[in-house]
């Protein structure tokens, strides 16, 4: 920070917008947020800038080149640093008065309910940004048996390339997304009935596997620079609009359709 800088200017835009107790709401919220990649990394930014006083950032990775497109935390001077290092540096340096809890770890279905048990309590909002499907229907198992836990789930953003498509909706009500086909299949054999999600009802974009790759590899999925970092705008938009209660003042002032209104 600069010397003589006044911390109350960093958050002057957002009060203007979003009134005083809004701000104090969010300084009062702590968001657990499973993973640091494209979605992630990006999410957990604005979160940071839009003033969430306490961050739980769980991930086991370290950065690669790869990663470079898309995930904010992704530089040529990170490159082989843990993710959750370097982003709890980016989240101190928006906000020095942020409580960060960096997690480096795996999270599976095997250990999630005891990770839960440990950081739950002290939770608002559970962002779940990982690619694990099994880790994912796992955490919606979770929210069903445990109704205090509020979940927003990132859907797939690989080979799409029109922000427009994004929506938040229930998993039921998803189309054109491979992963919520997935999803949805396996949900309703573990009987979950309910799971909001963000995803993009934009069909795929064809693209043509490496030659001589094989199926596990993926080499057919692409993920455009700016698809993720939207991906993660948007649910650090919905979660910090529901920690301070303003998408409950819109949809009482009919600002949401109906296909909006999801719970």
């Amino acid at each position: 920070m600069h010397i003589g800088a006044d911390v109350s200017n960093a958050t002057e835009k957002l009060e203007i917008i979003m009134g005083k107790g809004s701000l104090e709401k969010l300084a009062a919220s702590s968001v657990l947020v499973l993973g640091c990649g494209g979605v992630g990394s990006n999410c957990i930014e604005a979160l940071a800038r839009g003033g969430v006083g306490k961050l739980i950032i769980v991930d086991h990775d370290t950065i690669a080149e790869s990663n470079i497109n898309r995930q904010a935390i992704a530089f040529h001077s990170t490159l082989g640093r843990a993710k959750v290092e370097v982003m709890e540096k980016m989240i101190h340096d928006i906000n020095p008065s942020a409580v960060v809890v960096p997690l480096k770890q795996f999270i599976l279905k095997e250990n999630l309910s005891e990770f839960l048990d440990e950081h739950l309590p002290e939770v608002d909002y559970v962002v779940d940004a990982i690619d694990t499907i099994s880790t994912k229907l796992a955490l919606a198992e979770q929210v069903q048996q445990r109704k205090d836990m509020k979940l927003i789930s990132s859907m797939g953003g690989g080979n799409k390339l029109r922000p427009e498509c994004f929506r938040f909706a229930d998993l039921k009500d998803t189309v054109n997304c491979p992963m919520c086909r997935i999803m949805r299949k396996e949900a309703r054999k573990r009987g979950i009935e309910h799971l909001r999600v963000l995803y993009s009802c934009e069909r795929p974009v064809s693209t043509t596997a490496k030659e001589g790759a094989t199926r596990r590899e993926r080499s057919d999925l692409g993920t455009a620079s700016f698809i993720p970092p939207i991906m993660g705008q948007m649910i650090a938009g919905e979660v910090i609009k529901e920690l301070t209660g303003i998408n409950d003042a819109l949809r009482s002032e009919g600002h949401f359709s109906p296909a909006e209104q999801v719970n």
